[in-house]
């Protein structure tokens, strides 16, 4: 459906190279978010740091879910043109696996102007369960893009994949759709573009490195997309993908350079817990250059207090400091911010860690395996601390900087968005 998506715009006449023609020179900057679009108060409390720090933005990018739970264009007011509507840039997108729910018909329609496909019959188990693209009410769609319809804040991207190029930079975005598979088209213009000489940034749906394991996207004719991004003659310096409603950077040496590995998916739906990743040694890298937020100790914190109430057993919950320092003891660190004094770890702290999944069973029991995946998702709230965060970028012709700014809810991180995470990239 993909392909046939990308043959349908290039038969309307869009770039064969799906580039977004931004007439950027040597500097500027822009936002990144990812998996925004529940429409809730989690979301809504992104959007006060995102507008002060966006302010002299050239344009923002949304990696992965812009709408749940399945994409449709109907939700598109309240879940994507009514919370940026003071945004002044254009935004682009990259669907996540949410957005093809709907057969990316609305996704399709509001980032790219597309009428919908031809219906093609689908035969078979697939035919009788997949859901149908909603019906897109257009008046109501016209009536939500009244809401970001100065000239400043008009966006029209040619595809779902899609290259935003500079003088400095290009930042080359691809569709991985549900199954994290690359399609033969998009592949060949993925590798078509990736001969450009100018340094690169790679968006993508699915991280390619996340909870300390390795998932590449694969190509459908084999390899992944980790293989052309490690290619030194395509001078990657960077991937970032969504998926995962937190922050998390992997450095990776690949040979005589270092590509930054980014998650950022704190955009605004449900925070998936930090405090399951168990101490850092995927590819190399080491523990204390791996940086996530929230903090692990911090996630486990929030969470304990979430299922104390829930489960109403309060000897679950784990204060800052005591979490603090058994996540420090399990992945064999330091506790990163100071604590108030010393905390010695007790019985009760190890089995509430258990419980949460932050702490090894004595038995083989895939316990963060299943938090990750399931209680992650039904602990959703609406109320601050949020811990939700997204990414500043500034280009140079020298040098990348990647900022990531927490979103809490709360009005000090409202006023002036706190840096958790910065690094600088060489583009020389």
């Amino acid at each position: 459906m993909r392909t046939r998506w990308a043959r349908a715009q290039l038969d309307r006449g869009v770039d064969p190279d799906f580039r977004i023609d931004q007439r950027l020179g040597g500097h500027f900057s822009f936002l990144l978010l990812g998996d925004t679009g529940e429409g809730d108060a989690s979301q809504y409390a992104v959007v006060p740091g995102m507008l002060k720090a966006g302010r002299d933005t050239s344009f923002a990018i949304i990696a992965s879910d812009v709408v749940y739970p399945a994409g449709s264009g109907n939700e598109y007011g309240d879940k994507f043109f009514r919370p940026y509507k003071d945004y002044d840039a254009p935004v682009y997108a990259i669907p996540g696996n949410h957005d093809w729910y709907d057969g990316l018909s609305g996704f399709m329609r509001v980032f790219c102007d597309a009428p919908g496909l031809p219906p093609k019959p689908d035969r078979g188990l697939r035919g009788l369960l997949w859901r149908r693209p909603d019906t897109i009410d257009e008046a109501r769609l016209a009536a939500a893009r009244e809401l970001r319809g100065k000239p400043s804040q008009r966006a029209g991207q040619p595809g779902s994949y899609w290259v935003v190029e500079s003088e400095s930079l290009l930042i080359v975005g691809v569709d991985t759709g549900i199954r994290n598979v690359i399609d033969k088209d998009q592949t060949a213009w993925l590798r078509r573009v990736s001969l450009d000489p100018r340094p690169k940034i790679l968006v993508t749906g699915k991280p390619i490195y996340v909870g300390n394991a390795y998932k590449p996207s694969e190509l459908e004719e084999g390899g992944t997309i980790d293989d052309i991004v490690r290619d030194p003659a395509h001078r990657y310096v960077a991937a970032i993908g969504g998926d995962v409603h937190n922050y998390q950077r992997y450095p990776v040496k690949v040979g005589d350079r270092v590509i930054q590995y980014v998650v950022s998916g704190g955009g605004g739906a449900f925070m998936h817990a930090t405090h399951t990743i168990r101490r850092v040694d995927v590819a190399g890298v080491d523990e204390d250059d791996f940086r996530c937020y929230p903090l692990r100790g911090d996630s486990l914190s929030l969470y304990s207090q979430l299922y104390a109430r829930r489960l109403r057993m309060k000897w679950i919950y784990l204060t800052p400091d005591e979490a603090a320092c058994v996540t420090s003891k399990q992945v064999g660190n330091q506790p990163v911010r100071p604590l108030d004094g010393p905390v010695r770890i007790t019985r009760r702290m190890r089995w509430a860690a258990r419980l949460l999944g932050a702490w090894p069973w004595p038995m083989r029991l895939p316990v963060e395996k299943v938090f990750q995946r399931h209680l992650s998702e039904v602990s959703d709230w609406d109320h601050p601390p949020f811990f939700k965060q997204f990414l500043h970028v500034s280009v140079t012709p020298q040098e990348l900087t990647l900022r990531c700014l927490a979103a809490t809810g709360c009005l000090p991180q409202e006023q002036e968005p706190p840096v958790e995470d910065e690094v600088r990239i060489s583009l020389s």
